[in-house]
């Protein structure tokens, strides 16, 4: 499967905004009415708000993510709010925050990182087994021998890391420290937004934890926060379902059809098409064709002159640009074709390909590995004249791309205002 994201600092904006956020509210000492009465309700809201989409677009492990941190929440809140009142804890208090401290963590860490099957169905009762046997063996346990198991989980076995800022139990820091490392493991090898979210969400809870009993309205805040993280997390992937390619990482036809609607009385489109793409299909197979668009779509990412490159569909990608006259672009159109045709891409023999990945990085550079050259045509046309609205733009632009199939590919084609005609724009030797 190919790598739809990258990492990105963006990727993290949205939940560490949340969590500043989170932890600014956290530290008021008292908060007025319409807040309290907010974050009573937030997390329920949040919850079955996230739960609708999750079961909408089959995001089986946001589901239970979001289930872990709200069934802490809601048994912390009942002792939080029994201590707000009276100033003391209830009997079995401690011993659910510790357990709570422990199986958090590592139960969140399992559901981040256990990947999502076909069958959601099947995927979802085998989590939801997991969560029952958790929680039924930890509550069996807490019932028939609360003291020797309040013992075990608060027993110092590491003294020389023992502080007075290490509000938890010493267990629980190991099981945060691994969840975290399969987290971000998890998100280098595949960088997506819910990824981010949910190790920053993971952050958030380790400094939620330790402010249970000490700041009042702490976990209703952090909680909400950390919920708010994933779901929102959830609707920005969703997002970019809808509206961006996920072979090529390029916005596509919804986000072209959105961008449309929005430019100026000046602008220009142009329609470019990789050239014998049915033959790489055939010949190579279909895994080399989707090289090729990855490779297409990564140089026509490149165009200067304000353009931005959208997938059409198929082979066919839309480059618009805003606010400029035919002439301006032909010279940056011209620029990304020579940059396609210049690439030389690599084809391997898969069979004979070794399964180390060092070797496979020595033996770069070294294999005489078949090389493939890749052209593309660019149509181009502007708004005036006879083409006023968008669709009719594009569809002189792909009069210019038919004449520049016809004139021998590889080349950039201008539509000429005036019945149609189409001229050729400057093209290297």
């Amino acid at each position: 499967m190919s790598r739809t994201f990258s990492p990105r600092f963006n990727h993290f904006l949205a939940p560490l905004a949340l969590l500043v956020g989170g932890l600014i509210v956290a530290r008021q000492v008292t908060l007025n009415e319409f807040f309290t009465s907010l974050y009573n309700v937030l997390p329920t809201v949040l919850l079955l708000l996230g739960g609708a989409l999750c079961v909408v677009y089959g995001r089986v492990r946001e589901l239970f993510l979001l289930l872990c941190v709200y069934i802490v929440y809601f048994l912390l809140d009942t002792h939080a709010d029994y201590y707000r009142s009276h100033r003391k804890l209830l009997d079995d208090a401690a011993l659910t925050f510790h357990l709570c401290s422990l199986l958090l963590p590592l139960l969140y860490g399992l559901y981040g990182v256990w990947r999502e099957r076909s069958h959601l169905a099947q995927d979802g009762l085998a989590r939801a087994a997991v969560l029952f046997a958790v929680w039924v063996v930890a509550l069996a346990l807490a019932r028939r021998f609360p003291e020797a198991l309040h013992a075990w989980l608060v027993e110092i076995r590491w003294p020389a890391l023992r502080a007075e800022w290490l509000n938890l139990i010493q267990l629980a820091y190991p099981a945060f420290l691994l969840a975290m490392v399969l987290l971000v493991v998890q998100y280098l090898r595949q960088p997506r937004p819910s990824h981010a979210a949910q190790l920053v969400a993971l952050f958030g809870i380790l400094l939620m934890l330790p402010q249970t009993f000490s700041r009042p309205g702490a976990l209703n805040v952090l909680s909400s926060h950390v919920l708010l993280m994933l779901v929102v997390a959830i609707a920005h992937e969703a997002y970019l379902m809808a509206f961006r390619d996920e072979l090529t990482g390029l916005p596509g036809r919804r986000a072209l059809n959105e961008r449309l609607q929005r430019l100026g009385r000046q602008y220009v489109l142009a329609m470019a098409d990789v050239d014998h793409f049915k033959s790489f299909n055939d010949t190579h197979g279909h895994d080399v064709g989707d090289q090729v668009l990855k490779m297409v779509a990564s140089r026509l990412r490149k165009v200067g002159g304000g353009g931005r490159a959208y997938r059409y569909g198929g082979e066919e990608f839309t480059l618009v640009f805003p606010g400029r006259s035919i002439d301006e672009c032909l010279p940056h159109l011209d620029v990304v074709r020579q940059s396609v045709e210049a690439y030389a891409l690599q084809l391997r023999d898969t069979d004979k390909r070794p399964k180390d990945d060092r070797r496979g990085r020595l033996a770069r550079g070294k294999s005489s590995a078949s090389q493939v050259s890749v052209t593309i045509s660019i149509g181009v046309a502007e708004r005036q004249g006879e083409q006023r609205s968008p669709e009719e733009v594009i569809k002189a632009a792909d009069q210019a791309l038919y004449s520049a199939k016809k004139a021998g590919r590889n080349c950039v084609r201008a539509h000429a205002s005036g019945r149609g005609a189409v001229r050729m724009a400057e093209r290297s030797s």
